[in-house]
C-alpha cells in the first residue's frame, strides 16, 4: 500500500475540520452506518461527523449521537443528474470539510465530494473512480461483512479489523415516547409490533396475520409499522388481528422509529426496521429466510434470531429478492405458534431484566 492510500492527517489530535460520511441510503444500512460515525468519534474525537443523507433517512440523523448534522440532498438513483451534483457539491464546499469517507462503490457517490475540493476522499477503489478519489482502499473483497468493509474506511490504513465493532445506537428521548402514545391513542401496556416489510419479497415471512390474532387473544396490543408500501399487508394483518391490533404504517420515518422506541418487542422480516428496533435497544426477534443473519443481521445483537429448522435446504441461503426454489419453504416452514411463543419468551425476559 503506497503512502498515498492513508490519512494525510493521520490520528493529528488537533485536526479540527469536519468529516463528511457519503453513506448507503437503504434504511437499514443508513443505520449500520452508525458504527462508522462511533470508530470516527473515537479516532477524531475534535472533528464533527456530518451524514450525507436523503430525505427518507433524514428522521434517523436526530437520533444519533456522535452526528453533527445531516446534509439532506436526495439524488435520483438512476441517473447522472449532473445539475444536482453539482449544487451539492457547492454546499460541500461551503461546509469546509477536511475528509469524506465514500461508502458506496459507485462512481456517482464519489462526483460531488471530488468537485467540492474536499482534499481527503477515502473509499474503495470500486468502479474506477481515479481522479475522484485520492486515498485508494483495496481488498474489498478478502472482508467478511458489509459492516467491515464500511468501518474499516474510518481506521488507518492496513489496520487490522477489530474483535468488535462499536454497535449503532439510535437514543428517542422517553418524552418523546410519551408524546407519540398519545398523539395516536395508545396505551402505555405491553405492545408488539410487526414489521412485516422488506425490500424483496422472499424476506417477507408469511404468517403475520395469524401471529397478529394469536398475540391479540393474549391480551397484548399489535401494531403493524411500516411504510407506505406495506399498507396492504397492514390492513390484512389489522383484519385477521381484530380491534387489538392497529395499522401504523406511513411515509413518515420518524413515525416507524417512535414505534418501534415504544414498543415491548418488535418482530421484523430482514428490513430497515429491524435494525432501527436493535438499534434503539427494544427487543428484537428477526426472521430469517433467504438472507444470512451472519452477514445481515444488527451488530446490537437480536432477541431472537428466527430461522427454519424442519430441514435442510440446499439452496439457503440464496441472498436473493424473489424465491426461484423450493417454494419459500425457508419462510413458510416458520409457523406462527412458534414465532407468537418466543415472543412471549422475549417478553418475560424483558420483564425480568427491568425489574432486577
Amino acid at each position: 500500500m503506497n503512502k498515498d492510500s492513508q490519512f494525510s492527517g493521520n490520528d493529528d489530535r488537533s485536526d479540527t475540520r469536519p468529516i463528511l460520511i457519503v453513506p448507503y441510503m437503504w434504511i437499514g444500512d443508513f443505520v449500520r452506518n452508525h458504527t462508522v460515525v462511533r470508530v470516527l468519534n473515537e479516532r477524531w474525537p475534535n472533528r464533527p461527523v456530518d451524514l450525507l443523507t436523503t430525505s427518507l433517512c433524514a428522521p434517523l440523523v436526530d437520533y444519533m449521537p456522535g452526528v453533527r448534522q445531516g446534509i439532506v440532498w436526495d439524488l435520483p438513483r438512476r441517473r447522472l443528474a449532473v445539475g444536482r451534483q453539482l449544487g451539492l457539491a457547492k454546499l460541500l464546499h461551503e461546509r469546509n470539510y477536511g475528509t469524506a469517507l465514500v461508502l458506496p462503490r459507485t462512481w456517482k457517490a464519489a462526483i460531488a465530494p471530488a468537485l467540492a475540493g474536499i482534499p481527503e476522499r477515502v473509499g474503495f477503489v470500486g468502479e474506477f473512480r481515479f481522479g475522484l478519489l485520492n486515498r485508494w482502499r483495496w481488498g474489498e473483497k478478502r472482508l467478511p461483512r458489509f459492516i467491515d468493509k464500511n468501518a474499516a474506511l474510518a481506521r488507518p490504513d492496513d489496520a487490522p479489523l477489530p474483535p468488535e465493532w462499536p454497535v449503532p445506537q439510535l437514543r428517542v428521548p422517553a418524552e418523546d415516547i410519551v408524546r407519540w402514545r398519545q398523539a395516536n391513542g395508545l396505551s402505555a401496556g405491553a405492545a408488539v409490533a410487526l414489521a412485516p416489510g422488506s425490500v424483496g419479497v422472499s424476506k417477507r415471512w408469511t404468517y403475520y396475520p395469524e401471529a397478529a390474532r394469536l398475540l391479540a387473544e393474549r391480551g397484548l396490543e399489535v401494531w403493524v409499522v411500516g411504510g407506505p408500501g406495506e399498507k396492504g399487508l397492514a390492513e390484512e394483518i389489522v383484519a385477521a388481528g381484530g380491534p387489538g391490533v392497529r395499522d401504523l404504517t406511513g411515509t413518515d420515518l420518524r413515525n416507524g422509529v417512535l414505534a418501534m422506541a415504544a414498543a415491548s418487542v418488535a418482530i421484523s422480516n430482514d428490513s430497515g426496521l429491524m435494525h432501527i428496533a436493535a438499534a434503539l435497544g427494544t427487543p428484537t426477534m428477526g426472521i430469517f429466510g433467504p438472507t444470512s443473519p451472519y452477514l445481515w443481521a444488527p451488530l446490537n445483537g437480536l432477541a431472537a434470531t428466527v430461522v427454519q429448522d424442519k430441514s435442510v435446504l440446499s439452496c439457503q441461503p440464496c441472498q436473493s429478492t424473489i424465491c426461484r426454489m423450493n417454494d419459500h419453504h425457508c419462510m413458510r416452514d416458520i409457523a406462527a405458534s412458534e414465532v407468537v411463543a418466543i415472543a412471549q419468551r422475549v417478553l418475560r425476559e424483558a420483564g425480568t431484566r427491568a425489574m432486577t
